[in-house]
């Protein structure tokens, strides 16, 4: 790989900032070490922290060109949802809220470095984790030619001492409650919160309290069950209670009742794309209780072959989310197969809330495949001959009695 200094200079640089001190040292790093001149993109996804903050130390910072956009809408339509259609849950069980953040901010980078004629972007993940790969193969699907800087590949600031001391010999602003080396590490957006290194580094060592942020404890949660329902239109979710609410809101609401009912912590251990393991603290409230109900409407609107399918293909799916495949043909693929699926997904879901758990309590559709005349124990009037069993079985069983016969016979 050739080295920064023989590649041609960087004129124009879009940077995925977050006005944090990782990202407000390499905005400053890029300008001394580039000479370029750097774009700010500052996107809401809904991590729940105000943004205009991140405008001001970019102003200072001498930026002239700042970016900020609210992109929730976008990101639960347009990313969320389509992954909730799959029931993605990587390695069974994580439902991808860092992942599947990662396509939107990258699509929004290029079309930016486009609009504003810059020859190269930046993004402040580390070389030991996922977000550099999922940042860098959007960056190679929406613009090949583009120049990648990942700062941390290529510094020398080793600790969090010396992005500080490099702060302070720049005049970069640190709050006070900034310097102190915090015990974990986190990223928000409106489907969850991750926390993850420092005190969870130990895999035998509980989650202390104080880490999570997201959803209150479910022992200290309501000691009465809240039962919600939840409408479905083609797989997606449309109302609660039979309240219509757009993508963002209805899954802001769902973040709320997990919340008060503690529905969504998942304390895992999974294998990063990069090769080693690693012990990440999740708070998905919302999308748990919306995993649960779509899992409950399909349950009466998928056909069996098509539902287990489904089922096979969501490993995969959901790795190539995990590993930042999202504009890749392959997942486009299976997305085209998920969706036509979803066609009469429409209905209603009944569920409990209660002190963690999320329970699907009922469930209807007007495109529903549950026929009581021919799962009833009473007298089903002629729907169903039990005597067709006889026949169904032997046919099914034939190669299990030509097998016994054989070894039997050997």
């Amino acid at each position: 790989m050739p080295s920064p200094s023989s590649l041609p200079p960087v004129r124009k640089v879009v940077l995925a900032f977050s006005g944090g001190l990782d990202t407000s040292v390499i905005l400053k790093w890029l300008q001394a070490s580039y000479g370029c001149e750097v774009v700010t993109f500052t996107a809401d996804l809904g991590q729940g922290e105000e943004l205009e903050p991140a405008r001001a130390k970019a102003e200072l910072l001498g930026v002239r060109e700042i970016v900020i956009e609210d992109l929730r809408e976008e990101f639960v339509r347009d990313f969320v949802a389509p992954m909730m259609r799959a029931n993605a849950l990587y390695e069974g069980q994580y439902l991808l809220g860092t992942a599947i953040a990662r396509p939107l901010i990258a699509k929004r980078q290029i079309e930016i470095a486009r609009a504003v004629g810059a020859d190269a972007v930046a993004h402040g993940a580390t070389g030991k984790g996922n977000d550099q790969v999922r940042f860098e193969l959007g960056y190679a699907a929406l613009a090949p030619g583009i120049r990648v800087i990942a700062p941390w590949r290529e510094w020398d600031l080793a600790s969090r001492e010396a992005l500080i001391a490099f702060a302070e010999a720049h005049q970069i602003p640190i709050p006070k409650d900034k310097r102190g080396e915090a015990p974990f590490s986190t990223d928000a957006n409106l489907l969850h919160t991750s926390s993850e290194g420092k005190v969870l580094e130990d895999p035998w060592e509980e989650v202390p309290a104080d880490v999570y942020s997201r959803t209150a404890n479910p022992e200290d949660a309501p000691d009465v069950p809240e039962t919600i329902t939840i409408d479905f239109e083609r797989g997606d979710p449309v109302a609660i209670n039979g309240e219509p609410l757009s993508p963002a809101a209805l899954l802001a609401r769902l973040n709320e009742l997990g919340r008060m009912h503690g529905i969504g912590r998942l304390d895992l251990v999974e294998n990063r794309f990069v090769g080693m393991k690693s012990r990440g603290l999740y708070e998905t409230p919302g999308g748990t209780i919306w995993h649960v109900a779509h899992r409950g409407i399909e349950s009466i609107t998928l056909d069996r072959g098509a539902a287990h399918l489904k089922d096979e293909l969501m490993p995969r799916y959901a790795e190539l989310v995990y590993n930042g495949f999202w504009f890749s043909p392959e997942r486009k693929m299976l997305q085209a197969a998920i969706d036509l699926s979803q066609e009469k997904v429409t209905g209603t879901v009944r569920l409990r809330l209660y002190k963690g758990s999320v329970t699907v309590t009922g469930r209807k559709s007007p495109h529903s495949l549950y026929s009581v005349r021919h799962v009833t124990f009473e007298d089903d009037a002629g729907a169903y001959d039990q005597v067709d069993a006889k026949g169904f079985i032997r046919l099914t069983g034939l190669r299990l009695r030509l097998l016994a016969e054989r070894d039997r016979g050997s």
